[in-house]
């Protein structure tokens, strides 16, 4: 049997997806053929703006739909105001750095709330659809720092170590139907968030673009190099696959080799 990308006919819901690696996988299924729902706290008119590119780009149907994921009942919503979920992308994230005495309690909360419990709400409230409908895949965007830690981080490790148990989980409690539950870990992914920081970075270590880069911001990222969008989108797209039907409840690495270290 063939192996196809073809996405057609399915409805993908990326949470925090109105920039950064949410936007780019949205992007990159939309181009596959799924039916897209964005999301994040916001509502403005740039919000739909964005869904309105994407669908008349691609000949899909793109929504944009505001959730607010530190709040469970939101999260839940969501899916169910979407009407129908194949695809999950839990995507939406904060980060907050600080040692851990001097961590704030209310970071704490938001960060374990957006980062971890958001995927166990939208998990619970998609995974009957994708039951109803036959077929399903739940793509949790963890990161290295989901296999690994490094120091002031406590919360968002926390909760990306949090977000890799959560996908074996789900894995085990599917596996025995045609749905899927992988988590995609990246590195360091060249967002238009990670871009605004590199002048910042060349001015404070008084170095040139490709050195700050390639010794500060890549320091632990071996291979030098950022991931980009696209690729988290085409990641997740492999995942769709009948090619992937039997890889989940595991992590894919994509982090220039952070993780081999």
């Amino acid at each position: 049997m063939a192996i196809t990308t073809s996405l057609d006919g399915k409805t993908a819901i990326i949470t925090g997806s109105n920039s950064g690696i949410g936007l780019g996988i949205a992007r990159e299924l939309a181009r596959a053929g799924a039916d897209v729902v964005l999301n994040s706290f916001t509502d403005n008119e740039d919000d739909h703006a964005l869904a309105a590119e994407i669908a008349s780009a691609h000949g899909v149907t793109a929504r944009y739909i505001k959730a607010d994921m530190s709040k469970g009942d939101a999260c839940r919503a969501l899916i169910e105001q979407a009407g129908a979920c194949d695809i999950l992308i839990n995507n939406a994230g904060i980060q907050h750095v600080a040692p851990i005495p001097d961590f704030p309690a209310e970071k704490w909360d938001a960060i374990i709330a957006i980062n971890l419990s958001s995927a166990f709400h939208t998990t619970a409230a998609a995974l009957p659809m994708m039951r109803k409908a036959g077929w399903g895949r739940v793509i949790n965007i963890a990161s290295a720092h989901g296999l690994t830690a490094s120091p002031y981080k406590s919360a968002y490790i926390a909760a990306k170590h949090g977000v890799v148990g959560l996908t074996k989980t789900t894995a085990l409690e599917t596996a025995e139907e045609p749905i899927t539950a992988n988590a995609i870990c990246p590195g360091y992914v060249l967002t238009p968030l990670v871009e605004s920081q590199i002048p910042d970075q060349m001015k404070a270590h008084d170095m040139d673009r490709d050195t700050v880069v390639r010794e500060v911001m890549l320091a632990r990222q071996p291979s030098k190099d950022f991931a980009t969008v696209e690729q988290m989108g085409g990641t997740a797209i492999f995942l769709c696959t009948d090619a992937a039907a039997q890889i989940t409840g595991t992590t894919i690495s994509v982090d220039g080799g952070w993780t081999a270290l």
